[in-house]
């Protein structure tokens, strides 16, 4: 086996930067990927003539091989060694990219993406390995901020690129664009990642595979169904979610029989792991689910362009860049939980700004709320997986990388089903219109839906003549339904606040030297 050095110095060496270099471009990738899809979806609608639930299945179907792939991402590592695996990743994400530009119908997209899902599943989790072992307890806390810039810069910089694509060139080029990327990462990976020789000892967990894996897909495909079906007690989210949890659960209780699960959940024995993972699973809950509906509130109350909206989101992405480095440097000198709390505060003030918003509320207010919140973000989502991981053992990193993974997840789907089922219940509130109904369904049209759809189709108001007042009428309640929205997301980041409380306020020794006291000379951590 090969070793790489780990130096005890706090600077980021060249050869540290160029492995990091490697995770970012991966990282980038995926991250970016899920958003740009995202605004894809009505192109889909009007190139494949299908509806949004069916096109929704681009963005399930990659969802759903992710939580089926991160499970095995920890005992792949270890197996078969980081470099191997991560550049194999990649690989599979890169030619599931260039298929997706190929697809005819929306059934092929779907089963290509779900390709891509499988690569994209695994290069989070072994990423955060890579770079976990490559910067020694020194300096996780900085290089995982270089990590954190890709993670929340996707959703701004994904809706600006997708809207922009679509705009000028089609929705092929989406995936096109992938493709020089995904080369120059695999060649990158090639020169820059270290060589690892594992050593293959751990027998594969087949039975706990047989429950997690699908168990996590059922689960999460029940609760993405949730905001088309509108309730819980509809047959395809109910059941599917029930059949989940039975499986996890399953999982849960049999996992601590062998020696080498699948998903190593004796890791959670450590306190600094559980605190952060609570903390990261509930601030995941309010940011990928609230967060998700800023760019809705501008589209559809607004009526503003896509490509207007990622740019109005922006503040919150420089806001991010500002404090994610200063709040790397702290987390490797100052323990998380003197600094995340401050941080949240930040996220707090500037999600009540959204708390009060109407079809008028000026845009300076709401990007600077937004830059506040970014500067929030910046020194919250990387020094909490650092604490997360500082403390285990370098043969620990990989299975800590996979838990911390498929709890973004699902804190991410369940996030945005919640929200989203929310909103469409605030909004189904609205007072329909007498005598008007929609043409293509029969179903009434209510005052909220046809003021938004005005937003975004002005010509609708020769269809349907309406006076100007219940148009107006109609945006005031579908603004006010987001606003109650966000109240819950706002309530989400003040619970946050509880875990956090219990995040470490004083120095604890890395145990990324295996045992080895962080003051004592440089020795070799294994790349496995």
């Amino acid at each position: 086996m090969t070793h790489q050095p780990v130096a005890t110095s706090d600077k980021l060496d060249a050869a540290v930067l160029k492995v990091a270099g490697v995770v970012v471009l991966g990282a980038i990738m995926s991250i970016l990927d899920v958003t740009v899809v995202s605004v894809a979806l009505p192109t889909f609608q009007t190139e494949f003539d299908a509806s949004y639930a069916r096109v929704a299945w681009t963005m399930t179907g990659y969802t759903l091989a992710l939580a089926t792939v991160i499970p095995l991402s920890g005992w792949a590592a270890d197996r078969f060694g980081t470099k191997r695996l991560y550049m194999t990743a990649l690989a599979l994400f890169t030619i599931g990219s260039g298929l997706c530009a190929t697809a005819d119908s929306i059934t092929e997209l779907i089963g290509y993406r779900v390709l891509q899902g499988l690569g994209g599943g695994m290069l989070m989790p072994l990423g955060m390995t890579i770079m976990t072992r490559a910067a020694g307890p020194h300096r996780i806390g900085r290089l995982m901020a270089v990590l954190g810039i890709p993670m929340l810069l996707g959703p701004i910089g994904g809706p600006i690129l997708g809207g922009w694509l679509i705009d000028t060139a089609s929705w092929h080029w989406i995936f096109l664009i992938n493709l020089p990327i995904g080369v120059i990462a695999l060649v990158y990976a090639w020169l820059a990642l270290p060589k690892d020789a594992p050593e293959p000892s751990e027998s594969f967990d087949f039975l706990g595979m047989v429950m997690l894996s699908p168990g996590l897909a059922l689960f999460l495909y029940g609760v993405s169904s949730l905001p088309e079906a509108g309730t819980i007690s509809d047959n395809k989210v109910w059941l599917p979610m029930l059949i989940g949890a039975v499986l996890v659960i399953g999982f849960v209780l049999y996992s601590f029989k062998p020696k080498h699960p699948l998903l190593d959940l004796r890791l959670f024995r450590n306190r600094n792991l559980t605190i952060a993972s609570a903390s990261l699973f509930v601030f995941i809950i309010a940011f990928m689910g609230a967060g998700l509906l800023f760019p809705s509130y501008f589209l559809q109350i607004r009526g503003e362009t896509t490509l207007t909206a990622g740019l109005l989101m922006a503040p919150q992405g420089i806001g991010a860049m500002l404090t994610m480095p200063v709040a790397g440097m702290l987390a490797d000198r100052v323990p998380v939980g003197r600094t995340v709390p401050f941080a949240l505060v930040l996220i707090a003030a500037g999600f009540f700004a959204f708390t009060q918003i109407d079809p008028h509320t000026s845009y300076w207010l709401l990007c600077g709320a937004l830059f506040v919140m970014g500067l929030g973000m910046g020194g919250t989502m990387m020094p909490i997986m650092t604490s997360a991981l500082k403390t285990l053992h370098a043969s620990e990193v990989a299975r800590g990388s996979t838990l911390v993974n498929i709890l973004q997840q699902i804190g991410g789907s369940v996030g945005a089903a919640v929200m989203s089922v929310i909103l469409t219940n605030e909004l189904n509130g609205s007072r329909p219109i007498p005598g008007v109904t929609d043409p293509a369904s029969g179903k009434a049209v209510s005052e909220a839906g046809l003021a938004i759809a005005a937003q975004q189709h002005p010509e609708l108001l020769k269809q349907f003549p309406v006076p100007a007042a219940l148009i107006e009428r109609g945006l005031d309640f579908a603004a006010s339904s987001f606003a109650t929205t966000f109240w819950v997301g706002f309530a989400l980041v003040l619970l946050t606040f509880v875990p956090a409380a219990f995040l470490p306020r004083r120095r604890e020794p890395s145990q990324l030297l295996d045992g080895e006291a962080t003051e004592q000379p440089p020795m070799p951590v294994g790349l496995h």
